[in-house]
């Protein structure tokens, strides 16, 4: 755990990293956030992390101005702070200690970014593959927060507690419609006879910088991707399956609940897509003086 917090433009140690009491993120769940991935100090895609949070504070609280938000100076500095190279960095933002109204002044933000180490998940993860669960929850188009990361993630954690509790690492939930939507904290793909299919994004499903990510790579690679409705058939037959975000890359799944996935162990696309993903994260966050 990073020994300091950025809070609202100050470098603090974590144990006064302190936010009110009445701060809308804390009562309401008023806020988003981005977890991110750092290599040699540099935030992988940070640009479009932000660009995603900034979209979804002007749809679901108020404008937020880039130079409210920590500067890549910044998330450098948090990171030479907590002495850390490779890390998660965690970027909150709440609406701070008064919730928007028709009729209030815009409130302040409050704004907070932690770093901790080793951002990777148990290496047997991706060597061996993970089992995952069919959520008994639903994902519905009308809900004002699908497709945005927000604060107000009990219900995601009620599902992957769940799944953990099953010896699974994700619960996958599906529409009303019995369409794929996502993961609780993930996007997923499904490959079958050589094409890599994912849910378009008005299912609807997160904007995953990482789904966008695979889906540069496949386009690069020349392997077929579609972003298209996949239903649970689609699933259950699929010669692969693999999840995405910041953190997990590519994580290739081997069963869902009883049923083995293709082989039951990764499979070549997403291992391709694993090793590609990593090398495009070096690349970027390559250290070039």
């Amino acid at each position: 755990m990073g020994d300091v917090v950025y809070l609202n433009g100050r470098y603090v140690p974590r144990d006064e990293a302190v936010v009110s009491v009445y701060d809308g993120g804390f009562l309401h769940g008023a806020g988003l956030f981005e977890t991110m991935r750092a290599g040699n100090r540099r935030i992988f895609r940070l640009d479009a992390h932000l660009e995603r949070l900034m979209r979804s504070a002007e749809k679901l609280l108020f404008p937020v101005d880039r130079a409210q938000l920590p500067s890549t100076d910044d998330f450098q500095s948090l990171l030479a702070r907590n002495d850390l190279s490779s890390a998660r960095v965690r970027l909150t933002v709440t609406s701070g200690s008064v919730l928007i109204t028709a009729d209030a002044d815009r409130p302040s933000l409050t704004v907070c970014a932690t770093a901790t180490g080793d951002p990777d998940y148990p290496p047997e993860f991706h060597k061996n593959g993970v089992a995952v669960m069919i959520s008994p929850f639903r994902q519905i188009a009308t809900d004002p927060l699908a497709g945005h990361k927000t604060t107000n993630y009990l219900s995601r954690l009620v599902a992957l507690r769940a799944a953990h509790a099953k010896s699974c690492v994700e619960a996958i939930w599906f529409t009303p419609e019995n369409l794929l939507a996502e993961g609780s904290v993930s996007n997923v793909f499904v490959m079958k006879g050589g094409t890599v299919a994912t849910p378009p994004l008005d299912t609807p499903v997160l904007p995953g910088i990482a789904r966008a990510v695979v889906i540069e790579l496949c386009r690069t690679a020349s392997i077929p991707v579609e972003e298209r409705p996949v239903s649970i058939n689609d699933l259950l037959d699929a010669d692969e399956v693999f999840l995405t975000n910041s953190v997990m890359q590519v994580m290739p799944v081997i069963r869902v609940e009883a049923k083995d996935i293709g082989e039951g162990k990764p499979g070549r696309i997403a291992t391709e897509l694993l090793t590609a993903y990593r090398a495009l994260v070096a690349w970027e966050c390559r250290n070039d003086g």
